[in-house]
């Protein structure tokens, strides 16, 4: 009989760089008990494994793959839904908590601010109609994530809908305090409506007027109530609560006045309730006007690609729908048109402005073979491109995807808030009926302690608690877009300005990675060309930057090249082959030495080529030296002044290489660094990173290729290089679109604006909250202080939401100090 609780399950692998991890990977993992069948694929970085769940756990399969050096995460499905009903922190947190305790459920995070839910769930134990349903039974709806322009549509008719409402319950509200009120400050009503001759009339118009604004709220209640009922009650369920207590008791007044009793002339509350209701729609409307501006750097992106492209096909121009184009047409481009989609150019020459994605205000020159991005601006040759990247691929795309997905994130500043708002509503309740009691036995009376009740009900604020952190995040993460700076993370905004130490790789990052042939030093029987052309012959179709720059070298050199047999790489230290029929190694000083080729003739120039910041390589061909060619990089502009202001920051630098220690220090010296970790093998890069963390030190890597993607997930902060591989930025959680070094002090001022805002935000809505509900309860009364109206407490309350979003916005003011 087939065994039931035998489970398959896919893993993502990280840090795999070669076929020697995966098998690694099979044989420690295939030995575990319970372990049926396993299969490990480098090429998709991604391990299956059938085991038996009686047996073995997910987690000790997890914890088994990194023990043996690597990381694994169960693969899982993400997935946005756009969340619609929320109106405070404690909504959002009982979506969380409902959503997130279904099984198949990895994370769960909802955003307050953008109203959107993130999950990472198993499809194989969670379908996303359940998630639906189980929002729905919250008192929520969950719909598929609303593009920004629909959004945006349905976040102006939602401001509209509340500025009407406000509009509305003002006209009502403004002559109910005249009637009211009017009395207090001298001022004459008519005698029918007059209080100490019509007392019946003085209420009823009141009521009759109070009753058009509540209709106009209904949605506080329908909303309200239906929490408290689903025991989650929410800030509506404060307002709801407060406002309907004035109101009927109000009535009840009504009644006792009708009857005789006209004591119960001081005793209405009806502007109380209408006031309430008035003044949170107003906060609600301008609640709603400020979220929006937060999200104006997606909006902004949206609006950088054009509609159409003009095609060529059969030798005719066609003009198209964007979304129809398609990978491989060639497009064509005139002066002062926006690119369509990312692709090659295929003839023509120009300049293209690309600062609108990188945040590089010079143009870059463009010809043949030249890389393009979707949305620059061609600015005045005609061009003709083919199509590489469409659609949801393109850098924009990928960059709006990106920024959306920060904005949607958490910061672990947020935790504290997400606590407290879950207890938050159900204390402010039990503070206010205590409140309202403590005053009944303390001798006052109902109408009194009402006052107290409906008071503390609607000056407690949830919502500048779940505003705090998620408005500073979307406006930070949208503010490091416009300067080419990608932050993917709530999580690396906040830590990126705790940061000690930052580690840089050298070739790309803080050299160009475009280096040069300087010399060649030919030894014994071969001439320096010999040396090019069998160095190029065995470098062809390396990826290498050393390698390239060789090739390129011979190919300006019209040097014809041979093909290269069995060629090897030799990770760390170079290259090996046959050329013309003969063996060729190449690489550096430790292939040589583990090969035992004897190199004491040249070592002294290699050295020299070393010291002046130069990469020898030697090449050796059948086992004897043959020579040295000596490459070097040249160091970006803006590496020594991002360097000078991260030492001013108080932050260590180091750089790390594969090369050679006295071309590190030369270049390490040129730019100002003290730390140089040099001859580091790619798979040990990670380890080098590990080694600085000790003693909770935060380290962030720097880095641009595929051999940096280990150490860029090791690191507290992995920063990507923009011209890097997308290995590397996905590995990342800072993109630097730019490849420019400054951008690094810039995202660490940007993290640390961000989390000053973040905490200005949680302290005024804790203070509002500490400071306002004591006064609300009549702590001031005691000491023969004023007493808070419920009215002002609702102004009060929509105030502080306002200001926490308002303060987030001055985020917007940044700018980076170069």
């Amino acid at each position: 009989m087939e065994k039931t609780n035998i489970e398959r399950k896919t893993f993502n692998i990280e840090g795999m760089t070669c076929a020697a991890c995966s098998r690694n990977i099979e044989r420690s993992v295939g030995r575990m008990k319970g372990v049926q069948e396993i299969s490990v694929n480098l090429a998709t970085n991604k391990m299956t494994v059938s085991f038996d769940t009686e047996v073995i756990k997910k987690e000790d399969i997890i914890e088994r793959v990194e023990k043996a050096g690597f990381k694994a995460k169960a693969d899982e499905k993400v997935k946005v839904l756009s969340i619609k009903g929320m109106t405070c922190a404690a909504c959002s947190r009982t979506v969380e908590r409902t959503v997130g305790r279904m099984k198949g459920i990895n994370t769960c995070q909802v955003n307050l601010a953008s109203e959107k839910m993130t999950i990472t769930y198993d499809p194989e134990i969670v379908r996303i109609s359940d998630v639906r349903k189980r929002v729905e039974k919250a008192g929520f709806e969950a719909v598929n994530e609303i593009k920004e322009d629909v959004h945006a549509e349905e976040k102006n008719k939602e401001i509209n809908t509340l500025w009407n409402r406000f509009k509305i319950s003002l006209g009502f509200t403004i002559p109910l305090m005249i009637i009211s009120m009017g009395h207090m400050v001298g001022l004459k009503l008519p005698q029918i409506i007059d209080v100490h001759h019509n007392p019946l009339n003085f209420a009823l118009i009141q009521l009759i007027l109070t009753t058009p604004v509540l209709i106009a709220g209904k949605k506080f209640f329908q909303v309200g109530f239906k929490s408290l009922i689903r025991r989650s009650p929410n800030m509506d369920t404060l307002i709801a609560i407060g406002s309907s207590a004035a109101y009927l008791y109000g009535i009840y007044a009504v009644i006792m006045i009708a009857l005789g009793d006209t004591d119960y002339v001081m005793q209405l509350y009806f502007e109380s309730a209408a006031g309430i209701l008035t003044f949170i729609t107003l906060g609600k409307s301008l609640e709603a006007r400020s979220k929006g501006k937060t999200s104006e750097a997606i909006k902004k992106l949206m609006g950088l690609q054009p509609k159409t492209a003009i095609i060529i096909k059969d030798g005719i121009e066609e003009e198209i729908s964007i979304d129809d184009v398609e990978v491989g047409d060639i497009i064509l481009v005139k002066p002062g048109e926006k690119l369509p989609v990312d692709g090659v150019v295929t003839e023509g020459k120009t300049s293209i402005d690309e600062s609108m994605l990188t945040g590089e205000s010079i143009p870059v020159e463009k010809s043949v073979d030249s890389k393009v991005i979707g949305a620059s601006i061609n600015k005045n040759g005609v061009i003709k491109y083919r199509a590489t990247k469409v659609g949801g691929d393109t850098a924009l795309a990928q960059i709006i995807k990106l920024v959306e997905e920060a904005q949607g994130s958490k910061a672990p500043i947020a935790k504290l808030a997400d606590i407290i708002s879950g207890y938050f509503v159900p204390t402010v309740i039990v503070l206010a009926v205590l409140g309202g009691l403590g005053w009944l036995i303390a001798g006052y009376s109902i109408s009194f302690a009402l006052k107290i009740f409906i008071a503390v009900l609607v000056i407690a604020c949830p919502c500048a608690l779940g505003l705090a952190t998620p408005t500073a995040i979307m406006v930070g993460t949208g503010k490091g877009a416009q300067y080419g700076v990608l932050i993917k993370s709530g999580e690396a905004l906040e830590t990126a300005h705790k940061l000690n130490y930052i580690i840089f790789d050298k070739t790309g990052t803080i050299t160009e990675g475009k280096p040069k042939v300087t010399d060649i030093i030919a030894n014994g029987e071969y001439s320096n060309e010999d040396i090019l052309k069998i160095s190029a012959s065995i470098e062809k179709g390396s990826e290498h930057p050393l390698g390239e720059a060789i090739v390129r070298e011979a190919n300006e050199q019209k040097v014809e090249l041979w093909n290269g047999e069995d060629i090897k790489a030799v990770p760390g230290h170079g290259i090996e082959g046959v050329v013309n029929g003969k063996k060729v190694l190449f690489g550096n000083i430790k292939l040589m030495n583990d090969r035992n080729i004897e190199v004491e003739r040249l070592k002294e120039r290699a050295e020299q080529l070393a010291s002046q910041g130069k990469t020898p390589m030697y090449i050796a061909i059948e086992e004897k030296i043959a020579g040295i060619v000596a490459v070097a990089d040249t160091v970006k502009e803006s590496s020594k002044r991002a360097i000078e202001k991260l030492h001013g920051m108080g932050i260590g630098v180091a750089m790390i290489t594969g090369d050679n220690k006295r071309t590190a220090h030369a270049i390490a010296k040129e730019v100002g660094i003290e730390t140089v970790l040099a001859e580091v093998l790619p798979e040990h890069k990670a380890e080098e990173v590990k080694k600085l963390q000790k003693d909770n030190t935060k380290v962030a890597m720097v880095g641009d290729g595929i051999n940096d993607a280990p150490a860029l997930a090791q690191a507290d902060i992995g920063i990507a290089i923009g011209s890097g591989t997308d290995v590397a930025m996905e590995s990342a959680d800072i993109v630097l679109m730019r490849s420019d070094l400054m951008d690094v002090p810039t995202a660490i001022e940007l993290s640390k604006k961000t989390v000053v805002n973040i905490k200005q935000n949680l302290f005024w809505a804790f203070i509002y909250n500490i400071i306002g509900i004591p006064i609300a309860m009549g702590v001031l009364y005691i000491f023969n202080g004023p007493l808070l109206n419920p009215m002002f407490a609702a102004a009060a309350m929509s105030l502080s939401s306002v200001s926490v979003v308002s303060n987030a916005l001055r985020l917007k003011g940044f700018k980076p100090k170069i």
